[in-house]
């Protein structure tokens, strides 16, 4: 994509012009879906950004992001407008209704929120959004991932069994590392994905812990790919969402799925690394795990390890909200108290 067909694409100045002469929410609402929405300009270059050369797929990733930001922005400033002209002109509204204070206008939940900022941040880097079931078999959620029966790194995560016995085990998933092997079984090389979804684990609840929870996940695999990119991308991202300043660090690990392995973790946003109560007076906050891919799972899924490598990183979803606005414990997440809720 040119600079030319992204200009196209992206045409701000006529998305604002359209904002400006909407005269109703109604016809804002129609804009928004029509200039952001699944079936907009935007989503297609949002799709296309894979098939773009590595040095362009900043540039276009940071106008699509630039540009959705600006929309919202308008009509947000265009919404608030019709809503002041129409008080002025009609009066103040009479709540005519009994035992309510009229109808409220609801919003997305933090974590989802918080979900796709980070589908935005990846999408911006080159990476598709992958989804996947959140009851798996035996095979996508152990096996494949380098956890054979009875080996002791199964117990590092406590399991839901639906199904027990034969012809095979059938699981809540523990993680969304399974959308990566379902990935790499239907799609060839080059892979830029990411994962991000609801998994399960047969813990007891505390204040870090839940039996629910979210998680995001990545996964690239091409020719060539170094435990060098892995780091790359780990600060790329880190730089993106928490700002200049923030470092990211990996420190020696083990994850079955990947080896070598490590703990990805980033310098303290909040005290610059010097010390506080958020990241326990160490200066760093460790997010999640990473790792180049074994190749006992390229072989799992038919890729051969000799042409390919790759590397795969994850972590919690509510890790993120938990660290940015101190939320404790993390049950309060799943509570539907409205007092919490609203105030994201």
């Amino acid at each position: 994509m040119d600079d030319a067909a992204l200009d196209a694409s992206l045409d701000l100045d006529a998305a604002l012009a359209a904002i400006g002469a909407a005269t109703s929410l109604d016809a804002l609402d129609e804009l928004a879906r029509v200039l952001t929405g699944k079936k907009s300009p935007v989503a297609a270059v949002k799709v296309g950004i894979k098939d773009l050369p590595n040095d362009r797929k900043p540039v276009v990733g940071a106008a699509v992001k630039a540009f959705t930001a600006a929309v919202a922005e308008a009509l947000d400033a265009r919404r608030a407008e019709i809503e002041r002209q129409a008080a002025a002109t009609h009066g103040p509204a009479v709540d005519l209704t009994l035992g309510t204070h009229g109808r409220r206008r609801g919003h997305l939940h933090l974590i989802t929120q918080t979900q796709r900022e980070l589908e935005d941040v990846f999408v911006s880097l080159g990476s598709q959004v992958a989804e996947g079931p959140e009851v798996e078999d035996d095979w996508h959620n152990f096996e494949a991932l380098n956890f054979p029966p009875g080996h002791p790194a199964r117990a590092m995560q406590d399991t839901f069994y639906v199904q027990l016995g034969e012809p095979e085990q059938v699981v809540l998933r523990t993680h969304t590392s399974p959308v990566q092997i379902r990935v790499m079984e239907t799609q060839p090389p080059p892979i830029f994905s990411i994962m991000p979804g609801r998994v399960y684990r047969n813990e007891a609840p505390s204040p870090r812990n839940s039996s629910v929870f979210h998680q995001i996940e990545g996964l690239a695999v091409d020719r060539g790919i170094t435990f060098g990119d892995l780091a790359g991308t780990m600060q790329a991202f880190t730089t993106a969402y928490f700002g200049e300043g923030v470092q990211s660090r990996l420190l020696p690990s083990y994850f079955p799925v990947t080896e070598p392995s490590a703990e990805y973790g980033v310098s303290c946003p909040f005290c610059g690394g010097s010390g506080c109560r958020v990241c326990s007076h160490t200066g760093w906050i460790e997010l999640g795990g990473c790792g180049m891919i074994d190749p006992n799972v390229l072989r799992n899924v038919g890729v051969d390890p000799e042409e390919y490598s790759g590397f795969a990183f994850g972590f919690g979803i509510e890790r993120m909200p938990m660290i940015k606005y101190g939320v404790q414990p993390i049950k309060t997440f799943f509570d539907d108290d409205v007092r919490f809720l609203e105030q994201y």
